[in-house]
């Protein structure tokens, strides 16, 4: 994602850490035979062969990355699609991948990238420019599809604009500066117009995100990743070979990937992930907080397996949204009221939180930026601190006392008791959990809460479709803050809980006039913030931002966990680096 943070939407709460940070390391331009990928992602160079094999949480709802909203699908196509730019996993900096090299212009409005001459598609097909135009052109920047980030190739509502220079260059224009035009394109895999192009997203988007089903024939679903697909049994096994075309090379000019095949095994039960990892079906998996310290322990005693932990840009914090467009007129009145919610976060206790369910494995967020981030202000002053006293006295100040004496509050007004929902993932290590603790501490100050546990992979569709009260969610961290504009700039199709201000159609104008003040100088800090050039101009915007978010709680941050993996012995080049656990897919080896 890099990864797909979820999409960036999400994403990115990826089921291996390994697939989380492994595509985000990010080859230089070279010829045949020589390196192409950072040295630095080399402890030693490796030896071809061997299967690795990770953890799947849930099967992949398609191969088209354009068409689900979908972690699982996301983590098995990065292996097999590349993007024209994507980050060093050390430095966060842009790297190149396809475009070997690019330039931009001093003004801010256009790039002009030079793509890698040699790439071939995984059948053998020559990758070249109308493959990224096609991609870009006719899916990224298509707001007829669900799936994709057309918000980042749009300065306010005018869309950047891309074209062929010749066969190996690409220029991409903007109609006033865009200050994150490169970062953007980090964002989408590069896809094969000779197999794609007859899908005809533009005139038929709902036949196109119906392309590279599960069911494809795996032969037809083709890539310049180092891996392609080679078999897929539903709920048990996507199983990828390696891409014979591959041009990826290590410090010593040897192809990669090192390995010959690359094995999810859909394992949905963390405890069950580690049994299989111990068991030595599985080469590396992640580690919730409660299963830590068994594991270290064994490794400090001898185990064959090495447990390694980082602080990452990109791993997802922990939020709470309150539906402020609630289908419960009770609901949607107080959830609007900035005093209600900071009732709310008085009564979030992160320590406890980071202690018993994260078992210290976390740490205190950002308000949409990564504290390691080189875009992130200190906000922590604002995250207000637990105390149940002062939640307790701001509901009484409000009018939600007890009226009827049965030991839960009511809406002022002669209302009903105050009850409602949190939607949380149940099958994930921790969203139960952080539900338990707040649900406890609501009842405490005579606020009654229901867990709503569903399946994860439908969470965030769910809080789309705005039919929920309240949910506990993730969006991955982004190193440059206009990447996320989707989830932060209010009207963005993922600023699910004020859908009221989304627009009527995609691409269209936010309903403005329902924007609160904070929300709408919000709205003017992301336009204005990405049509600027300068980088100390929208450093100071997104300082602002951040200010406002902590402020004016859109919603209420929890925690932002740790990378956390263990790896067996017999796998070699994955360490702690940069503040994160690094490992590639395509340079680790077995031993």
């Amino acid at each position: 994602m890099p990864t797909r943070s979820l999409p960036a939407h999400l994403p990115a709460h990826l089921g291996a850490l390994t697939a989380l940070l492994a595509l985000a390391a990010v080859p230089t331009a070279a010829a045949q035979g020589k390196a192409n990928v950072p040295a630095s992602l080399f402890q030693t160079t490796g030896k071809r062969g061997g299967t690795l094999t990770l953890p799947l949480v849930s099967s992949p709802q398609s191969f088209n990355y354009f068409a689900v909203l979908d972690n699982n699908s996301y983590t098995v196509m990065n292996n097999v699609l590349d993007r024209l730019i994507t980050l060093d996993p050390q430095t966060n900096k842009l790297y190149p991948a396809l475009a070997e090299s690019w330039t931009f212009a001093p003004d801010g409005r256009s790039a002009v990238l030079k793509l890698r001459r040699g790439v071939k598609w995984s059948d053998g097909q020559d990758f070249n420019a109308d493959d990224v135009l096609f991609t870009l052109n006719d899916v990224a920047a298509n707001t007829g599809l669900k799936a994709n980030q057309s918000a980042v190739f749009r300065v306010g509502r005018d869309p950047l604009t891309f074209a062929k220079v010749d066969a190996y260059t690409v220029k991409v224009s903007a109609p006033r500066p865009y200050g994150a035009m490169l970062q953007a394109l980090t964002f989408v895999p590069i896809l094969p117009q000779h197999k794609l192009a007859r899908f005809n997203p533009q005139r038929d988007p709902d036949g196109f995100m119906k392309a590279w089903a599960t069911n494809t024939p795996l032969k037809d679903i083709v890539g310049t990743g180092p891996f392609m697909l080679s078999s897929y049994t539903v709920d048990q096994k996507v199983t990828l070979t390696r891409n014979p075309h591959s041009w990826r090379r290590d410090p010593a000019g040897t192809q990669l990937p090192y390995m010959d095949r690359l094995e999810y095994l859909i394992i949905k039960s963390p405890d069950a992930q580690i049994a299989s990892f111990r068991a030595g079906q599985l080469d590396s998996a992640p580690i919730t907080g409660a299963q830590f310290p068994d594991l270290k322990r064994q490794e400090v005693a001898g185990a064959n397996f090495r447990v390694v932990r980082g602080v990452g840009l990109n791993n997802p914090p922990v939020h709470w949204a309150l539906n402020q467009d609630s289908r419960d007129p009770w609901l949607k009145k107080a959830f609007s009221d900035l005093r209600f919610r900071e009732a709310m976060q008085f009564a979030v206790n992160r320590e406890r939180i980071i202690d018993t369910v994260f078992n210290g494995l976390a740490s205190l967020p950002g308000h949409g930026v990564a504290p390691i981030s080189e875009w992130y202000t200190n906000t922590r002053g604002y995250l207000g601190g637990y105390n149940l006293q002062k939640a307790a006295v701001r509901l009484d100040s409000l009018g939600y006392r007890d009226t009827n004496r049965d030991g839960i509050r009511n809406f002022p007004g002669g209302g009903p008791n105050v009850e409602f929902n949190i939607l949380h993932a149940a099958d994930s290590a921790t969203m139960p959990g952080i539900g338990t603790i707040l649900q406890s501490d609501l009842a405490r100050i005579g606020v009654k809460v229901n867990l709503q546990g569903i399946t994860g992979s439908t969470v965030l569709s769910t809080a789309l479709s705005g039919n929920f009260e309240s949910v506990l969610s993730t969006f991955g961290d982004q190193p440059d803050p206009q990447l996320r504009k989707d989830i932060w700039q209010p009207g963005g199709a993922l600023h699910y809980w004020r859908r009221s201000l989304q627009p009527a159609q995609e691409g269209g104008v936010p309903n403005l006039a329902a924007m609160t003040p904070s929300e709408r100088r919000t709205y003017d800090i992301f336009a204005q913030a990405e049509a600027l050039g300068n980088q100390a101009q929208r450093r100071k915007l997104y300082n602002e931002w951040q200010l406002l978010f902590a402020k004016n709680l859109p919603v209420i941050l929890i925690a932002k966990p740790d990378s956390v993996a263990a790896f067996h012995a017999r796998i070699g080049n994955y360490y702690v680096g940069g503040g994160a656990v690094i490992s590639s897919n395509y340079s680790v080896f077995e031993r």
